[in-house]
């Protein structure tokens, strides 16, 4: 299958990848850009440091990995754990793939009280920082970098759904903000209906929720949000 993959970079390539791999050909085209705040991180050190996305490793330099080395990681899932150990980062415990899981594990590993430093986007969700809060812990969010998004629909996308070059099969969505975006630009691009006619791979059912909304069929979602049975939903 020809895939659009909307992610946002360094994910979209790791992703294009891996469909490579599998015999997919993959259209790397994100509508979610990542840009770094520049806001510098706190001195102090922290019991433990919380990623909710691997595009937080993306923006930081080799300044901010090194004061953050030996500090233990908690990441949400499988890709973002592996973006920290990459970087050199750790050691690392790797949650079930959404934030209030990662909450969860968080509760069993350290006490009430420890200080925490969350590395999130501008645009971050209420968990894991509700829990955490209610369970006692001293969390610091610091919003590391901005997910913008890309004003028009890649040429290379319009040119696919426009059948102007190889059709497009598929669609693998991995945020609720992405798909949104994805579904926009292809709607004011006059491509809704091409848009909706391909088969939608969506991470979790939260990030189906602007698909479905806009009475687009939902091919397959994952039971747990892991790329790798995401991925496996395409066999």
């Amino acid at each position: 299958m020809r895939i659009w993959v909307p992610r946002p970079e360094p994910g979209a390539t790791r992703t294009a990848a891996r469909l490579r791999a599998r015999g997919h050909l993959p259209l790397i085209a994100p509508v979610l850009v990542g840009r770094p705040t520049g806001t510098a991180l706190p001195e102090e050190r922290f019991a433990g440091l919380v990623l909710t996305s691997g595009n937080a490793m993306a923006v930081l330099d080799d300044g901010a990995v090194a004061r953050l080395a030996g500090t233990p990681v908690f990441a949400v899932g499988a890709s973002t754990a592996e973006a920290a150990a990459r970087a050199g980062l750790g050691p690392v415990w790797e949650g079930p793939g959404d934030a209030a899981a990662l909450a969860r594990l968080i509760t069993e590993t350290l006490p009430p009280g420890a200080s925490l430093l969350h590395l999130a986007g501008a645009e971050h969700k209420p968990e894991p920082a509700a829990t955490l809060a209610r369970a006692g812990y001293d969390l610091r969010i610091h919003v590391a970098y901005a997910a913008e998004p890309v004003a028009t629909l890649p040429g290379s996308v319009a040119a696919a759904l426009g059948g102007i070059e190889s059709s497009l099969d598929a669609a693998l969505h991995y945020s609720r903000r992405s798909a949104e975006r994805a579904l926009a630009l292809a709607s004011e691009a006059g491509f809704a209906e091409p848009f909706g006619a391909i088969r939608h791979y969506c991470l979790s059912e939260d990030v189906a929720v602007p698909l479905a909304g806009a009475g687009i069929p939902i091919h397959f979602v994952p039971t747990r949000p892991r790329e790798d049975e995401l991925l496996a939903g395409l066999d």
